[in-house]
């Protein structure tokens, strides 16, 4: 082949496209173009509603006994006894017998104590029959001034003796009594610290006791969140100890919540300057269920407790999710035509899920508690009311 023909040829190829090309663009039919509509943001939105509110004020703390002491031996001795409930977490009731002290010595003190005061009582008449004896003599002149005078002392002294003569005995039926060691109130062993054999002397501990009648648990709260609460502050007499507010104590055990119900019955007696908390105290009857009701287990000393202490009832007030709010105080109100207008509004509390707000929201107003990045002022938005 020329090489003339092997350049014409591709040309044509070429050629032969761009008119082919060229036709279809002109017989192709023509299509209409169209703004496509932007969507709106959807945005949830939650109904404003007053509503009457009690406030809850949450604290933790530790149980602690309402009394506790160090029971003492009164007397010196060799322990001789010792009670089963005299044990580390032992209960015992009030006068209950702990331990004994042997009193042989103590009672040999009763024996000598009663005769010598038998004796003083003995001289005591004798010295009165001579005094009566003597006024009569003097009387008729026989007796001396002196006699007589002798005789009065003598009648004084032997008083004096018996009173002296009673005290020891009372002193020697006490120190008996005191070798039995009672227990001053119902209560548990926290330690024991004698045993029998073991000799003691006055005022040695003999173990570490506390009550079990009312537990108590100090909780501190935050002094700005003294003023939703009703404390028992006031002056004494002023106020009784069943009148704080009612706190709700929650705790874990064995696997499962337990609840318990007390009363904030003081506060103590100073703020904490570092870190201006306020100690409060809750107290519980029966936490050990001395009563029967067995249904949950003791509120048991050094036990760790959630606490829900009830607050004031505040009344038309709004409440909204903690989502709603934006910034330090303010939220998204959504108006009547869709559009989002930032609304600044009086906070009265903050909680961990919600908000409390006093003021600056109108009933019916819809506020938007979705989470935006953005807020542009004025934009509309579709809208998803909250429950439906």
């Amino acid at each position: 082949m020329k090489p003339t023909k092997k350049l014409v040829l591709p040309i044509l190829v070429v050629l032969l496209g761009i008119v082919g090309a060229t036709g279809l663009l002109q017989v192709r039919p023509s299509v209409a173009t169209h703004a496509t509509a932007r969507p709106l943001p959807m945005v949830r939105v939650m109904t404003v509603e007053l509503q009457d509110v009690q406030l809850r004020i949450e604290a933790q703390g530790s149980v602690t006994p309402r009394t506790e002491s160090d029971l003492v031996a009164e007397v010196a001795g060799r322990i001789t006894w010792v009670s089963p409930s005299l044990a580390a977490g032992g209960f015992f009731e009030e006068g209950e017998l702990l331990a004994q002290i042997d009193a042989s010595d103590y009672e040999l003190a009763v024996e000598r104590a009663e005769a010598a005061l038998t004796r003083a009582e003995s001289e005591l008449e004798l010295a009165r029959t001579h005094l009566e004896r003597r006024r009569s003599l003097a009387e008729r002149g026989v007796a001396s001034p002196a006699t007589l005078d002798e005789a009065v002392n003598t009648e004084r002294v032997a008083t004096a003796a018996v009173r002296d003569a009673r005290a020891l005995r009372s002193q020697a039926l006490r120190d008996l009594e005191r070798s039995r060691v009672v227990a001053p109130f119902a209560g548990r062993v926290r330690e024991k610290r004698v045993d029998v054999g073991q000799f003691v002397g006055r005022g040695a501990g003999v173990a570490r006791i506390y009550a079990v009648d009312y537990a108590e648990v100090r909780l501190p709260i935050a002094d700005q969140e003294a003023a939703f609460v009703d404390l028992p502050i006031e002056y004494r007499g002023e106020a009784g100890e069943n009148e704080g507010p009612e706190v709700r104590l929650r705790a874990r055990f064995a696997g499962r919540e337990y609840s318990w119900t007390g009363t904030i019955v003081r506060t103590e007696g100073e703020i904490d300057p570092r870190t201006r908390m306020i100690q409060t105290v809750a107290r519980v009857q029966d936490p050990y269920g001395r009563s029967g009701q067995l249904e949950r287990p003791p509120l048991a000393v050094g036990m760790f407790v959630n606490a829900e202490i009830s607050g004031r009832m505040l009344e038309d007030i709004v409440v909204l999710p903690r989502s709603a709010l934006r910034g330090r105080d303010q939220v998204v109100v959504v108006d009547a035509e869709n559009r989002l207008r930032l609304r600044r509004v009086e906070i009265l509390r903050k909680e961990r899920e919600t908000v409390v707000i006093a003021g600056g929201l109108a009933p019916g107003e819809r506020v938007c508690t979705s989470p935006l990045e953005t807020i542009d002022e004025g934009s509309e938005v579709g809208i998803v009311v909250e429950g439906s």
